[in-house]
C-alpha cells in the first residue's frame, strides 16, 4: 500500500554496528524525479569514514568465517523475512527516490528477498569435493575458503536487487563486506541496510556508507585493506577497478552495460516479439542494463512489426510510478534526462528516423519532473553511436536485415556482449543464434531483459569482467578453493 505521507529524514553510515554521522558533517540531498521533491539525505562521507569501514570489516572478518556456513544462513533467513515485512515501504521509497512504478519496485524488492533465501540455503549445502589421491592410503579433498573484506559498489537503477545478489553470496560463503551505494539510489539502500541491521550480524560484518563516488568508491578500490571488489556501474569506473585491483592482486568482478539485441525472424509470432520488444525496451524507462536497445527485424516482415511496435508504443502512459494505470515513470535524475535527451538528438542528426516518441513531456505535474516519452527510431545502421553506445533510456533502435545470418552479424557489431534474444519458430535458427551470438544471457522467444536468480548473469567483451552473478555461479568469485591433503602418521 502507498502511504499518504512519505517522511523524509536523513541517514546514517552504518559501520560497525552502529549508526554514525560522517566526520564531514555535511550530507547529499536524493530527490524524486517525478517531481524533484527531496526523498532524504545521506552521508557526505570521508576517507576518514571510510578507512573506519574497512578496519570493522577487517577485524570482523575472522570470527564472521569460523562461525560457519549454517549459521551465517540462518541469519540471512532473518534478514529476509525481516526485507520481506517492509517490502511495501521500501518498494515506495524506490519509486520516490529513482522512478520507478511502485508495481515494479515491489517486484524488485520481493526478488531481493527471494535472492536472500536462495542464499540463505547455501548455508546448508556443500562447500567442497573429494578426489581420489594416487595415494591409496591418503584421502585428498577441496573446501571453499571466504576471501575476507569484499568492496561493494553498487547503481542506482536497481537500489534493491543488485546489492542483495552481492551481499548475500558474499556474506554467506563467509566475507565481511563494505557497501557502498550509488548516492541516486542511497536512500532505498539505506532502508534495505536497516533490515540487514535487525537481522543480528555481529559487529563489523556488514557496513554501510555512503559519498561521492571520487572519495568513497575510488577510496574503496584502492584500499590496501580489501580484498576482493565487485562492481556494478559504467564501463569507465569498470575499468578503474580492474587496474586498481590487478596492480594489487586482489580478486574483482565487474558489470558494465549492454547494447542489448533482439532479432526477429521472418517466422516469429510478430505480436509476442512486439509484447517483447516493449518490455525489454521500455520498462523502467529502458534503464536496466539488459534493456532491449536494438531490434534487427528480417525484411519480409519489418514493415508489419513496426507498425504494431509504434501502435504498442502509443498505449504507454508515462507519468508518477506512485499513480495508478502509469506504465513508465521518469527517467532518475536530472543527468540522465540530460543523457537520453542529447542522446536522441543525437539520432536525428546522424541520419536515424525518429519514428516515434522521444518527446520531452511538459505542463502540468509533467514540469516538475524528468519525463520523456518512448522512443524508436529507424533507418539506423551501425555505424551511428546511437546503435553503439549504451543510452540507458527509453530509446530503441530499429534495423533490417536479409536474413537470419545478417542480423547476427548486425547483433554482434558492438563492443558490448550482455544479453540478446530472437524470436523465431525455426529451431535451426535457433541453435544457430545460441552458437553465434555474442552474449552471456542468451534468451529465445522472450525479452532480453531479466535472469533468474537461481542461474549464472554475466556478459562476454565490455560487459563483463570476472566470475559470473547469481546462483551457485557466485561461489566461484567469493570464495577460493584450498587442497587439502591427509595422510596419517
Amino acid at each position: 500500500m502507498i502511504s499518504t505521507t512519505f517522511a523524509t529524514k536523513t541517514y546514517k553510515n552504518f559501520i560497525n554496528n552502529e549508526w554514525v554521522d560522517a566526520s564531514s558533517g555535511n550530507t547529499i540531498e536524493s530527490i524524486n524525479p517525478a517531481d524533484k521533491e527531496p526523498v532524504g539525505y545521506v552521508q557526505s562521507s570521508t576517507e576518514e569514514d571510510l578507512n573506519k569501514a574497512v578496519a570493522a570489516a577487517h577485524k570482523a572478518k575472522r570470527d564472521w568465517r569460523r562461525l560457519g556456513q549454517s549459521a551465517r544462513g540462518q541469519i540471512l533467513f532473518k534478514t529476509a523475512n525481516i526485507l520481506e515485512e517492509n517490502l511495501d515501504e521500501i518498494a515506495e521509497t524506490m519509486t520516490r527516490e529513482m522512478g520507478k512504478t511502485f508495481p515494479e519496485a515491489k517486484g524488485e524488492t520481493a526478488r531481493g528477498v527471494a535472492i536472500l533465501r536462495y542464499y540463505a540455503g547455501e548455508g546448508m549445502r556443500k562447500d567442497g569435493d573429494v578426489i581420489p589421491s594416487s595415494d591409496k592410503d591418503a584421502l585428498m579433498f577441496t573446501k571453499r575458503t571466504p576471501l575476507g573484506v569484499v568492496g561493494i559498489i553498487t547503481p542506482w537503477n536497481f537500489p534493491v536487487a543488485i546489492p542483495i545478489w552481492k551481499m548475500a553470496p558474499a556474506l554467506v560463503y563467509g566475507n565481511s563486506i563494505v557497501w557502498k551505494p550509488a548516492t541516486e539510489g542511497a536512500v532505498t539502500a539505506a532502508k534495505v541496510m536497516e533490515c540487514f541491521t535487525k537481522a543480528g550480524f555481529p559487529e563489523g560484518v556488514v557496513n554501510f556508507i555512503t559519498g561521492k563516488g571520487s572519495i568513497i568508491g575510488q577510496g574503496l578500490i584502492d584500499h590496501p585493506l580489501l580484498n576482493a571488489i565487485t562492481f556494478t556501474g559504467s564501463e569507465s569506473v569498470g575499468q578503474s577497478v580492474a587496474k586498481s585491483a590487478s596492480a594489487r592482486g586482489i580478486k574483482y568482478q565487474l558489470e558494465m552495460g549492454g547494447k542489448n539485441p533482439v532479432i526477429v525472424t521472418k517466422d516469429a509470432n510478430i505480436d509476442q516479439a512486439v509484447e517483447a520488444v516493449i518490455s525489454g525496451g521500455f520498462r523502467s524507462s529502458g534503464q536496466k542494463c539488459t534493456a532491449s536497445s536494438r531490434v534487427v527485424v528480417e525484411s519480409s516482415v519489418y514493415d508489419e512489426f513496426k507498425q504494431k511496435l509504434v501502435k504498442a508504443a502509443a498505449k504507454i502512459t508515462v507519468g508518477n510510478g506512485l499513480q495508478e494505470g502509469i506504465w513508465m515513470g521518469p527517467c532518475a535524475s536530472e543527468s540522465q534526462f540530460n543523457t537520453v535527451t542529447e542522446y536522441i538528438e543525437k539520432g536525428k542528426q546522424e541520419g536515424a528516423k525518429l519514428i516515434h516518441g522521444g518527446e520531452i513531456l511538459t505542463g502540468g505535474d509533467y514540469d516538475r519532473g524528468f519525463f520523456i516519452t518512448p522512443a524508436i527510431f529507424e533507418d539506423v545502421t551501425s555505424e551511428m553511436e546511437i546503435a553503439q553506445a549504451e543510452i540507458f533510456g527509453p530509446v530503441i533502435a530499429l534495423m533490417k536485415a536479409t536474413d537470419l545470418a545478417e542480423a547476427i552479424d548486425l547483433a554482434n557489431n558492438t563492443k558490448y556482449g550482455l544479453s540478446a534474444s530472437i524470436f523465431t519458430s525455426n529451431i535451426s535458427s535457433i541453435l544457430e543464434f545460441i552458437d553465434e551470438i555474442e552474449a552471456g544471457l542468451v534468451r529465445i522467444n522472450a525479452e532480453s531483459a531479466g535472469v533468474e536468480l537461481q542461474a549464472p548473469f554475466g556478459g562476454m567483451k565490455a560487459s563483463s569482467t570476472g566470475s559470473r552473478e547469481q546462483g551457485e555461479a557466485a561461489k566461484e568469485f567469493y570464495t577460493a578453493i584450498k587442497t587439502v591433503f591427509i595422510k596419517g602418521s
